[in-house]
């Protein structure tokens, strides 16, 4: 499979700032059987959740940034996500 190239990339990026955080991840899964999950929900600013997915056989690399806050229902604390950004760019092998 041929790496994405610029105009490629910012095709997947504008379709997956659509989607909610399940809806992208099943599509990132789909489309590159040897992708990978780089990490999961890592925290690297406050109130911002950071899930990467290196796409090898495209050459891409895409993070999705989600924001956090807590909702209190019946008496509970509830954790609420939204995806808030889509971070779509080629890794150090892709030159295209």
């Amino acid at each position: 499979m041929a790496y994405l190239d610029e105009q490629q990339r910012q095709k997947l990026l504008n379709e997956l700032k659509d989607m909610n955080f399940n809806q992208a991840r099943r599509r990132l899964r789909r489309l590159d059987p040897r992708g990978r999950l780089a990490f999961f929900r890592n925290a690297q600013e406050v109130g911002r959740f950071m899930t990467r997915f290196d796409l090898e056989s495209l050459g891409t690399r895409v993070t999705l940034v989600e924001g956090h806050r807590d909702a209190a229902k019946d008496g509970k604390l509830k954790s609420e996500f939204e995806l808030v950004e889509v971070i779509v760019e080629p890794t150090p092998d892709n030159r295209l």
